[in-house]
């Protein structure tokens, strides 16, 4: 029973890897259409179907609006009933229907071609009647759906996503898009803030960031520790420059190694040259920095580019704020 789940599991997998290798093989030259009709029309590329491909529609719109190409699906029923008002002159309509024979779709084809919008047909059916009204058709078509029925969209819904992922990442190509253009449209996902998010908008500034000068005794900066509460502080030189960092693990070694902490000098118990990070680079670069050492770090400071020490990193706050 278990080794014939498996092998089921197996089968319906490579039915839909077999039609995803046939539709590979049919892209042709209409696929460079499609393209040249988003980029030339210079407006959104509306998504409609009904259904499953449907469901696929949404997500295929989704991926053009992250990747650069403005792009809404519209329910062709509720576009019967007004929705088609969002429809202008500099428009794509990307209508999706396996059988091309789709009711719904082929109600609101009289609208899109009065508005005047190019349409590209998602269609496994090049003889349908939507192909038949389409200015550019793309195949999506498979000898059989996956399981035992042959009936639930399955190997169909899984070309249509494909062929939809392949055109919006390669507008996305086209438009010159770099990271940082992915990360606008992302600024509250993960990736977003790992492409956007700077260390001066996580560091501790101004009248909580610690710093000490080097001339101080031990006993004047475990008190800047205390009253900062960052676990650690920048020191510097009568300039303003950072020549240390004294953290509680400096403060444990201290103890043990030294007598009369308090009465020390800052620059006797110091870890010199410590490792820091300049403003305005990015919040993951700081997460790679503390991490990559021998013995991780949990504080690092921020300089400016006189090498003066204007903040504090804690790896508890970038790990708030979804860098690490």
């Amino acid at each position: 029973m278990k080794n014939n789940r498996i092998n089921e599991a197996k089968n319906i997998i490579q039915v839909e890897i077999d039609a995803l290798l046939k539709m590979k093989e049919n892209i042709d030259d209409n696929f460079v259409k499609a393209i040249d009709i988003i980029l030339s029309n210079n407006g959104r590329v509306i998504v409609s179907g009904v259904g499953k491909s449907g469901l696929i529609g949404k997500k295929i719109a989704s991926t053009l609006a992250s990747t650069g190409t403005p792009s809404f699906f519209i329910h062709p029923t509720e576009g019967l009933h007004g929705d088609l008002g969002m429809v202008v002159e500099n428009d794509v309509a990307l209508l999706i229907s396996n059988s091309g024979e789709t009711q719904e779709l082929l109600n609101i084809m009289p609208s899109l071609k009065r508005i005047g919008v190019p349409i590209i047909a998602f269609t496994g059916k090049r003889r349908s009647t939507l192909a038949m009204y389409s200015d550019v058709i793309l195949d999506i078509g498979v000898e059989r759906e996956a399981g035992e029925l042959n009936l639930a969209p399955t190997s169909s819904t899984t070309t249509t996503l494909a062929m939809g992922d392949a055109l919006a990442l390669v507008l996305f190509e086209e438009r010159g898009f770099k990271t940082e253009d992915y990360a606008i449209f992302h600024p509250g996902g993960s990736i977003g803030k790992k492409l956007l998010l700077k260390v001066d908008d996580v560091m501790h500034m101004g009248e909580i960031n610690p710093i000490i000068l080097q001339n101080h005794t031990m006993k004047d900066a475990i008190i800047e520790i205390s009253q900062k509460g960052l676990g650690a502080v920048s020191v510097v030189d009568s300039s303003g420059r950072l020549v240390g960092i004294i953290t509680d693990g400096d403060l444990r070694r201290g103890i043990e190694t030294h007598k009369n902490i308090l009465e020390r000098f800052i620059h006797e118990i110091m870890t010199k040259n410590p490792i820091c990070i300049e403003s305005g680079r990015l919040a993951v670069e700081a997460v790679k920095l503390m991490e990559d050492r021998p013995k991780q770090i949990s504080v690092l400071p921020v300089i400016d580019a006189d090498e003066k020490p204007i903040g504090m990193l804690r790896i508890h706050d970038l790990v708030k704020s979804g860098v690490a």
